[in-house]
């Protein structure tokens, strides 16, 4: 069977005698329908496809969110939904059969879970499974003060995984896929209603088989990460249960010993064993690595579940049983949507809530571990429900084994064995290239690297740091730049230039591995070549918001790409209508005017000269589907209206702005309240379809 998948449909179907339509349970897709007065039904994604006279209709409706509608064809009538249903759902006792085969997780009783002890020092294991510094600061404490994710606003100008010098999770090796137009990212927070993470641990029963004799159990979680006491739990269920469930521990460590060779052997073996322990009567299976220690190193978590999940669907098993995943590795957002995607129907990342069990005391306000442990799992809850959003899914079960992940940097034989129907554009590294780097992440936590001793790797992935993580943008780069245009020395920005784009030789971008091909023999003259001028003419620069970039950068870009005849993007913040109001009045900026006479001293901090003819006018101007500061004036402003239909930028936030960053200037612009977080949550409100689409463009050029 098809997990359960719910993005936008409307479908249509009959037999002959019966002919009927239903809409997705959100009512994503459009679906009208009007019936005449001789009997005659016309049923379209718009109203008014066909011409009819409107003296001959009766009725005019729409399909509603998750309703059907039925037109019996002997019976010669419209069936509506309430009758369509009420007849299915009484035909059986389904309500009790479901309540007879449901267990939840947290009203099985239990005797109080102690946080297990392990032998192996917490500091020792967060190396292991590659902790930094970074991690616990930016990542964990937030969530655990405050019950979501931190907000940052940046770029990420670090390389890729995979041309990374630096030993990285394989859960970086995965991005994350997002819907276009026909499969529209839904708003997990204006849609809560629809959202949901519920899982369901453990066989699934056959939907088509209504009359089983003997259907296996559900055994319902209301949310996919489990702590210390749902884990007791799930080790010990036979006995919770009566034996209805019973746990199996795939152990995924393995001797140090064997090296990365060992990496193969082992998956191959822990394939036979999960088939082994479903054949011996065990329906949920934990892949474990809570056997991390001095000798014993553990495989990626994502890569023996994912090995194991793909398995068991080859083999016809994957529906006898559960997957949960017990992991030290899991801790940040992606990485659970990452299990999730291959197969992880729970997730218990240990490690993390012994890390913040540990540092509780530290974060502020009276945090006892238990709470903080609560707000994190309530985090990642939140973060999963924005990551599964991406994709239009609005359900956790969807998400489970949905794949929704390309790979960047692994090679295709191993994506075909281990990850397989994922997509991997780039080739890369292998299975023992994997175990390779989990490895030397082990060696580096059991060896005796002084730094190690008594702290984390300092990370440097979201900050400059010595010795840290490589990025495109360096103090050093930085400075080259502020100097070369402080002073207009060429030279300087020679240097500058030679620094950005010498990426190849320090392996940060896929682009930075090309080299030109240059065969002088097919040299043309430089006359017959477009002159420079006209050549950047056809530039524009990239859509930065105001806010994300202050007001003087913002106009620079404008004055810069207006000067030589290009166009500047607004972003989606909006623009001051000061910077382009006198323009389209036909006033233009005189020499001696500045930047803080056009668009007020208050606004500006450093002024910038004008030129007789400068314009601060953005060309291109961005909407968000009616968000954030479009008026008709604005919209007239525009050479070109870009429509930002999702958020496309970054496979994560984008569009985000902290309330600390959002002055009164700022608020103005985007008609919002300042020091007040903005964001532009995945869908733009209102673009669901096709149709949406068309209405936004035909509203824009009106």
């Amino acid at each position: 069977m098809l997990g359960p998948w719910d993005g936008p449909a409307s479908i249509v179907f009959t037999d002959g005698r019966q002919i009927g339509a239903t809409l997705d349970r959100n009512g994503l897709r459009p679906s009208r329908y009007c019936v005449t007065d001789d009997d005659l039904v016309i049923m379209a994604s718009e109203s008014g496809v066909l011409p009819v006279p409107e003296q001959k209709i009766v009725r005019k409706w729409r399909l509603q969110p998750g309703k059907m509608f039925l037109i019996d064809l002997e019976q010669g009538r419209m069936i509506d939904d309430e009758e369509v249903k009420a007849t299915l759902a009484n035909s059986k006792p389904y309500k009790q059969w479901i309540e007879n085969l449901r267990i939840k997780l947290d009203s099985v009783k239990a005797e109080p879970a102690a946080i297990p002890v392990s032998q192996v020092a917490l500091l020792d294991r967060q190396q292991a499974f590659g902790y930094t510094q970074e991690d616990i600061k930016f990542l964990m404490s937030p969530m655990a003060q405050a019950g979501e994710e931190g907000i940052g606003s940046m770029g990420n100008d670090s390389p890729l995984a995979v041309l990374s010098s630096k030993n990285k999770p394989l859960y970086n090796y995965f991005k994350q896929l997002f819907a276009q137009v026909t499969n529209p990212p839904i708003d997990p927070i204006r849609e809560a209603i629809v959202m949901s993470l519920v899982s369901f641990i453990g066989p699934k029963p056959n939907l088509l088989d209504i009359n089983q004799v003997n259907p296996p159990m559900r055994l319902e979680v209301s949310q996919p990460i489990l702590d210390f006491a749902d884990m007791a739990k799930l080790r010990d269920i036979g006995r919770y249960t009566q034996g209805k469930f019973k746990s199996y521990v795939l152990d995924i460590t393995y001797p140090l010993g064997w090296g990365d060779e060992g990496v193969e052997a082992k998956l191959a073996s822990l394939c036979a064993e999960a088939v082994d322990a479903i054949k011996g009567g065990h329906n949920i299976l934990i892949v474990s690595d809570r056997g991390v220690g001095p000798t014993q190193v553990a495989i990626p978590a994502v890569l023996a579940l994912s090995a194991v999940h793909q398995y068991l669907v080859r083999e016809g098993l994957r529906t006898t049983a559960g997957l949960v995943v017990e992991t030290g590795s899991a801790r940040e957002v992606h990485h659970f949507g990452v299990l999730a995607g291959y197969g992880a129907e729970a997730v218990h990342p240990y490690l993390a809530m012994e890390t913040l069990a540990a540092m509780h005391a530290d974060l502020p306000g009276d945090l006892s571990a238990d709470k903080a442990v609560y707000n994190y799992v309530k985090a990642i809850g939140k973060g999963l429900s924005k990551i599964m959003s991406k994709m239009g899914v609005s359900t956790y079960m969807s998400y489970c084994g949905a794949q929704l992940f390309e790979a960047i940097g692994l090679n295709t034989e191993t994506v075909n064995k281990y990850f397989t129907g994922t997509a991997s554009r780039v080739e890369g590294i292998g299975v023992f290239e994997i175990a390779e780097e989990a490895i030397r992440m082990h060696k580096a936590a059991f060896g005796d690297d002084p730094v190690l001793a008594h702290m984390l790797d300092a990370g440097g992935e979201y900050a400059w740091r010595t010795r840290g993580e490589e990025h495109m943008w360096t103090p050093d780069a930085i400075a080259k730049l502020q100097h070369s245009t402080r002073s207009n020395n060429w030279n300087t920005y020679k240097e500058y230039a030679q620094l950005i784009n010498d990426q190849n030789r320090r392996h940060l971008t896929l682009r930075g591995l090309f080299e030109f091909k240059i065969d002088p023999a097919k040299a043309i003259p430089v006359d017959e070549v477009e002159a420079a001028a006209e050549i950047v003419k056809r530039f524009a620069t990239g859509a930065m918001s105001l806010g994300s970039i202050n007001t003087e950068a913002h106009a620079t870009l404008a004055i810069a790409m207006n000067r030589i005849g290009g166009k500047s993007n607004t972003g989606e913040g909006g623009e001051d209508p000061a910077r382009y109001r006198n323009e389209l009045k036909g006033i233009p900026i005189k020499q001696g005017d500045t930047l803080k006479s056009v668009i007020g001293a208050a606004n500006v901090e450093v002024d910038l000269p004008l030129n007789d003819g400068d314009s601060l006018r953005s060309r291109i101007k961005q909407v968000a589907s009616g968000r954030f500061g479009v008026t008709a004036e604005y919209l007239h402003s525009a050479d070109q209206i870009q429509i930002k239909m999702a958020q496309g930028a970054k496979p994560g936030e984008g569009g985000q702005l902290p309330g600390g960053k959002v002055t009164e200037y700022i608020g103005k612009q985007r008609y919002a309240v300042p020091g007040v977080g903005l964001i532009s949550p995945p869908p733009h409100h209102d673009i669901y379809s096709i149709e949406d689409l068309a209405q936004l463009i035909h509203d824009l050029k009106n």
